[in-house]
């Protein structure tokens, strides 16, 4: 039986767990709400890439990646950057949905799944 590591964690939620090979992270958003959705989805970016290397692992091993924004208008600005960070070669299976996410001011949330 493999263990089951869980990173920065609180009473309600692990923004990382990694198991059997697998990192599994929680929805990221921008702690900036203020921000637009480029500014959104390029820090909910950076706190995946930080998550990832904490894993043990890298943005070119993720196998899957789900995207909801608070308005699908803002597909082609997200797709913009998200097409910057995605490694060439290595883009996971996606799908993208406009969905009321927790707070209105978040534009975007990203759950990403890495193999380590």
């Amino acid at each position: 039986m493999s263990d089951i590591i869980r990173l920065d964690q609180n009473h309600r939620r692990s923004r990382c767990v990694v198991h059997g090979g697998t990192a599994y992270l929680a929805g990221q958003v921008a702690n900036d709400k203020a921000g637009d959705v480029s500014a959104q989805t390029r820090e909910a970016l950076g706190k995946i890439d930080e998550l990832l290397a904490g894993a043990g692992t890298h943005k070119s091993r993720l196998p899957s990646a789900t995207i909801w924004l608070r308005d699908i208008g803002d597909f082609d600005t997200m797709n913009a950057l998200w097409d910057a960070w995605v490694m060439p070669g290595s883009a996971p299976t996606r799908c993208c949905g406009e969905v009321k996410l927790a707070d209105p001011a978040y534009r975007i949330e990203i759950v990403v799944v890495a193999a380590v």
